[in-house]
């Protein structure tokens, strides 16, 4: 089995425990006054979701209606998973481990497989963000380049031209491909850190199917449309989903102003694991109503990834407290405006279309 990457121990670390420390302890002051809207996301959210659905099957025979429905459920799609899927994976939803696995299925529901995607975001792209072979969140597909040192291909040298254009098939191809991959293809990530038990075969395949029967072949049966039609509005679905789910995935991780380091000979990677975070992840400065409430508070990634078993009504509060740490120690935190980001993920994609690492002097 491959070695795991190794953090040096350094004395940031010991001011990481510190923080953390003050951190619960803001939490604890907050839950009264945040726990009420997390239940509240937690019983508003799904009902959204299969509301729609139910509105397009029954004011389905407008197609413009349909498809507006179906735009709606791809954007609640996103809202369900980063309000709380991504808190219920992390344990942070409820209480009770029980209701949090419930609400982890609920992603089996929309078409994702639940299992997999806990391995790949709790146990890899959370222990390694930005390392490759083992951030399975950042290494996405063979068309894409995104780790400087990463294997190359000439039909990278026009990632930077045709990425950006089947970016709108990312849940496309994450529904219908990717998890099928990372089941049969033992020489994925997932791999390395698990087995994946036979019950999984049997619920990938169960769900799968009841999803693309939910949403493409009752609403024909149902709406007397026709087959193009009804893959239309399923495709309309998935693009909304995937334009708003990559803002997520590419704004605080994929980028040139975040690192993509290698471990050494020893397996020793440059940071301890708490400045490896801030080296290879940024916040947003953007926040309003929209971001908090619908968008899980994803523009406060740093909080998440330090503190990812906290829940994400909290990160405003921490980033704060954050902040004050980042100055007072001289920490390489960062925040960008979301359009600089993406300007910098098409800057990745432009520099590593070439075969060489970029990132090093050549001589």
């Amino acid at each position: 089995m491959e070695r795991r990457p190794l953090f040096p121990k350094d004395e940031q670390d010991r001011l990481f425990y510190s923080i953390r420390g003050k951190v619960n302890k803001l939490v604890a002051e907050l839950e009264p006054k945040y726990r009420g809207h997390m239940l509240l996301k937690a019983f508003l959210y799904p009902p959204l979701y299969f509301g729609l659905y139910g509105l397009a099957l029954a004011y389905g025979r407008d197609l413009a209606a349909f498809y507006a429905c179906y735009a709606g459920m791809g954007l609640l799609l996103v809202i369900n998973f980063l309000n709380l899927i991504h808190d219920a994976v992390h344990g942070v939803l409820f209480r009770s481990k029980k209701a949090n696995a419930l609400f982890v299925r609920l992603f089996d529901l929309m078409g994702a497989n639940s299992y997999v995607w806990s391995i790949r975001h709790t146990r890899l792209h959370h222990n390694y963000p930005n390392i490759m072979g083992w951030d399975s969140d950042v290494e996405q597909s063979s068309l894409a380049r995104i780790f400087p040192h990463g294997p190359y291909s000439r039909i990278h040298k026009y990632q930077h031209f045709y990425l950006p254009l089947i970016y709108p098939f990312y849940l496309l191809n994450w529904l219908l491909v990717r998890d099928f991959k990372d089941f049969f293809n033992r020489r994925k990530p997932v791999w390395k850190v698990t087995v994946i038990p036979t019950r999984e075969y049997f619920i990938l395949f169960g769900f799968k199917l009841f999803f693309l029967f939910y949403t493409v072949a009752l609403p024909k049966m149902a709406l007397g449309i026709s087959w193009g039609q009804a893959l239309a509005a399923f495709l309309v679905m998935l693009f909304t989903a995937s334009i708003f789910s990559l803002l997520v995935l590419l704004s605080p991780h994929a980028n040139t102003e975040n690192e993509f380091p290698l471990p050494d000979a020893n397996n020793q990677l440059p940071y301890s694991w708490f400045m490896h975070q801030l080296h290879n992840t940024n916040d947003l400065v953007h926040d309003n109503w929209f971001v908090r409430w619908c968008m899980g508070s994803f523009n406060y990634h740093v909080a998440h990834h330090l503190f990812p078993t906290v829940s994400h009504v909290y990160y405003p509060a921490i980033t704060r407290l954050l902040r004050e740490e980042a100055q007072r120690h001289q920490w390489p935190y960062r925040a960008y405006p979301l359009i600089t980001t993406l300007v910098n993920h098409y800057r990745l994609l432009k520099e590593n279309r070439r075969p060489e690492n970029i990132f090093e002097e050549v001589l």
